[in-house]
């Protein structure tokens, strides 16, 4: 109980005093095609998806927080690298790749292939690319996302994974479009988020996701899901492919 009271005052300084100033503005209208506006709660944008208010992006002041050495304990991140089966010729997206934690324990399993480092802040862009020289990580590219695509190229991606991220995309379903043209035929996402479902895990609640609400949002975007993994201590482990 007590890893889990200092897990959550750590989210809290990480959304706080951390998070991108991407704030929406003000001027828009109270809804729209596909979004709603409304006041703001903490840590919220005030933007809604499908019920679901979209989440301040955790800033690159944080960036340590994301390679903390409780990580593989608290989340059993090695036993979700070893879930993601994937032939040595894949190429994989890391959408949303932050310092990268993810990112460098892919890249051994596609050795013949590639990894997308996909990333919007400059300062975590910079903190990948030195790592992958230091490294001498050869199959790693750093992408600068957008917030509207990750700006890969189309019919590439083999796997599009975001831990932690979806979320807190701004646009969720133009980022969704763009993900789906990006994938292969037989491409699918892996959404790695925290259990909005579990009440013990103390996360911030608008950092958290439910099965039900990730399948709602992904199934009005021409996914549907295929893997529902509940290995992991306090995340999902969801698996989504395309539709017809």
């Amino acid at each position: 109980m007590r890893k889990l009271i200092v897990y959550t005052i750590i989210c809290v300084s990480c959304c706080s005093a951390g998070c991108i100033n991407a704030q929406v503005n003000s001027k828009k209208p109270a809804a729209d095609a596909l979004y709603t506006y409304r006041t703001a709660s903490s840590g919220g944008t005030g933007k809604f998806y499908m019920g679901r208010e979209i989440a301040y992006v955790m800033g690159a002041s944080n960036a340590s927080w994301l390679d903390r050495n409780s990580r593989p304990t608290e989340e059993n991140t090695r036993r979700a690298i070893d879930k993601i089966e994937l032939p040595a010729t894949a190429v994989v997206a890391d959408i949303g790749a932050g310092t990268g934690y993810y990112t460098f324990k892919l890249a051994p399993k596609v050795p013949k292939g590639k990894v997308y480092a996909v990333e919007i802040q400059d300062e975590m862009i910079r903190i990948v690319k030195e790592r992958a020289n230091k490294m001498n990580v050869a199959n790693v590219e750093v992408i600068k996302g957008g917030f509207t695509s990750p700006n890969l190229p189309e019919n590439s991606v083999d796997l599009a994974i975001m831990v932690d991220v979806y979320h807190e995309f701004e646009y969720p379903v133009e980022m969704l479009q763009a993900i789906r043209k990006s994938l292969k035929k037989d491409g699918k996402i892996l959404l790695i988020e925290y259990k909005g479902e579990d009440a013990a895990v103390a996360i911030r609640p608008l950092h958290k996701t439910t099965v039900a609400q990730l399948s709602k949002e992904l199934g009005a975007n021409g996914f549907k899901l295929d893997y529902n993994g509940q290995f992991m201590p306090i995340q999902h482990f969801l698996l989504f492919k395309k539709t017809e």
